[in-house]
Formats: C-alpha cells, sequence, structure tokens
C-alpha cells in the first residue's frame, strides 16, 4: 500500500536503484520526437514548430533554435552525425528533408516530395554515408529513400522493390525508433495499423521480408510503436493503441528465435509505449505518455520507473553511455 500511494503520488517517483532521471530546463514548449545521441557529449532533439536543440555537454545545457522557413513544421525524424552535422525530416506532406552543418544556424533542403500521401516516418544511418529512410504507403507502397553521400542528397527506391502494403497498413513517426540500421547492410522498419509488421531487408532496403507480429492491431491507432533489437535472434516490439494508453492487452513481446515465436513478459509494462531501447545487454527502457518503465533482467520482467508524463523517446549515445529522455512541453532528462 505504501508504494502505491509514492506511485500515486510522485509524479516523478523512482523505482530503480541503478538509474536517476534528471529533468533539463529547456524554456521551450515544443514536443519533441527527433532525437539522436551521438556519444557521450554530443545530443541533439528536433519537434514542433520547428524547433531543433543541440547539447554539447551531456545534455546538461542546450541551444535551440527554430528552422528558418519551417516554423510550422513538426520535425521527428532526426539523425545527427556529430557536433554540427544533422539531417532532419518532417512528418507530414509536402515531406522535406533538411540537412545542416554549422550545428543548425543554417538548414539546406536536399529532398521535397508533393504527392499527398507523403509522411515520412523515420531515419537511420548504417555508417556516414549510407542511410535510408521510410515512411507511409504512397500507391500502396512504402516510401522508401536511400542516400550514399551522407544524406546530401535522396534517392527514392524503385517501386517494385519496396514493400508492398496491406490495406490500412502504415507506419507511426511516434519516436524514431520504428527503423533501425544494423549489421551487414541490414535494416529493420516496423509497421503499424490494419496490419502491423516487421519488415526486414539484408541489402540495405533493396528487397524486403515481411514478418507477421501478434500485437495489438486491426485499428488505424494500433499496433507496433517502436521496436529494440539486441540481434538477429532476440528483439522486442512495443505499442499498443495510442487512444488508449493504459492498456495492458497485446501491447509487448520479444522473441528469441527470430520471430517464430513470440514471447510474453511475466510483468509487462503498464501500458502503451511509443519507444523501446536497450541500454545494455539485460537492460531496456520502455517509454511513453503515461510513463517510464525499465527492465534489468532482459525484458523478462518490467518495473516502474517514473510516473512522468509526455515523454515520447529515450536513446543512448551510439557510441558511450548516455541516455537521453525526451518528451512533449519542451521535456527533456538525462537519465543517469
Amino acid at each position: 500500500m505504501k508504494q502505491l500511494i509514492i506511485l500515486l503520488l510522485l509524479p516523478y517517483a523512482i523505482f530503480s536503484q541503478d538509474f536517476q532521471l534528471r529533468n533539463i530546463k529547456t524554456n521551450t514548449d515544443a514536443s519533441f520526437r527527433g532525437l539522436s545521441v551521438v556519444d557521450n557529449h554530443v545530443a541533439w532533439v528536433s519537434g514542433s514548430k520547428g524547433w531543433v536543440g543541440i547539447s554539447k555537454d551531456a545534455g546538461n545545457t542546450w541551444s535551440f533554435k527554430q528552422v528558418f522557413g519551417f516554423e510550422t513544421m513538426d520535425f521527428r525524424s532526426l539523425h545527427a552525425f556529430d557536433s554540427t552535422t544533422a539531417v532532419i525530416a518532417n512528418a507530414g506532406s509536402p515531406a522535406f528533408i533538411l540537412r545542416t552543418t554549422d550545428a543548425g544556424q543554417t538548414w539546406k533542403q536536399v529532398y521535397r516530395n508533393d504527392e499527398k500521401e507523403a509522411f515520412i516516418d523515420g531515419i537511420d544511418f548504417w555508417n556516414d554515408k549510407e542511410g535510408i529512410i521510410y515512411g507511409d504507403p504512397i500507391q500502396g507502397r512504402m516510401l522508401v529513400l536511400r542516400t550514399s553521400d551522407g544524406g546530401n542528397s535522396w534517392k527514392m527506391v524503385a517501386g517494385k522493390n519496396r514493400p508492398l502494403l496491406k490495406e490500412g497498413e502504415a507506419s507511426f513517426a511516434a519516436s524514431g525508433t520504428g527503423i533501425r540500421c544494423l549489421e551487414k547492410g541490414k535494416v529493420m522498419i516496423s509497421t503499424g495499423g490494419t496490419v502491423s509488421r516487421l519488415w526486414t531487408s539484408t541489402d540495405k532496403g533493396m528487397t524486403w521480408t515481411a514478418l507477421a507480429t501478434p500485437i495489438l492491431q486491426g485499428e488505424s491507432t494500433t499496433g507496433i510503436f517502436s521496436f529494440a533489437y539486441l540481434n538477429s535472434k532476440t528483439f522486442f516490439i512495443a505499442g499498443g493503441d495510442y487512444k488508449q494508453d493504459s492498456l495492458t492487452f497485446k501491447h509487448i513481446f520479444y522473441t528469441h528465435d527470430g520471430g517464430i515465436q513470440w514471447l510474453v513478459p511475466a510483468v509487462p509494462t503498464r501500458g502503451y509505449r511509443e519507444c523501446i531501447e536497450y541500454l545494455g545487454k539485460n537492460k531496456l527502457i520502455a517509454v511513453g505518455p503515461s510513463g517510464i518503465d525499465i527492465s534489468e533482467n532482459g525484458g523478462i520482467t518490467w518495473i516502474p520507473f517514473s510516473n512522468a508524463k509526455s515523454f515520447h523517446v529515450a536513446r543512448k549515445a551510439r557510441k558511450g553511455s548516455l541516455i537521453i529522455v525526451a518528451g512533449g512541453n519542451g521535456k527533456i532528462s538525462i537519465l543517469k
């Protein structure tokens, strides 16, 4: 009963002994869903109203600037290479991809798509040159763009080579973790809606295979919102129904055999989650509008970490241990 009272009364209650959540003042009300943590020093966020933020001191202080001419855009997709160079993309049509080499002081438009169906959901890179962007279907096929020059130019993959989606199958630009560039040219992408699958390519997006999943699906608000990848056999899918964020039914699964068999955690997360991320081999974090959960045993059991509202994304540094959490109303926190 005492623990329940603490859970109800403390919106930022901490239950894990290994981590603490430290909130950072940002002086912006932007909703952040784009987050790229480069190393133990450099991190970028992007989001609504054209806002982009950069930290060069491990997330302790941030510099924010609206992208000139794009002040109404919601930049939900972001990949940063270092403290000066990054690529962002907005959610919605027209779909834009922009690139900066001066820490966000100026941006160059490197791609535009005016088709009414154009909607970019995520971006990732295999290395400093080769990357991929995906989005909702155009004429039934997933939007897939590739770059081989660090994001300076983008080319649509030929129609016959892009995943053919079922009616009502699309994706969610919730946290940027519906796409993962992996080893040896492999990439995985999640879809949701009436059908929710994991799509895999082993040739950098030129050919694809689909893996069915048991996650809640069937409505435009349901499906996989995020997945976390440990290796070719072990990965997690998380999501649910964003209109019913407390629903604890078919919202998180994991596999140890590459998706042949899906397992339900013995103690799952406390509802719908928009982002799931590995913090270590056996440590994971799951973030959603209603709270944050952490697992310290490979996802078998999840424990409440925080009741903080409106967080959308958590990312660990690609090179290092820095962990940043970001969300609505300008929220940015460091997980230490």
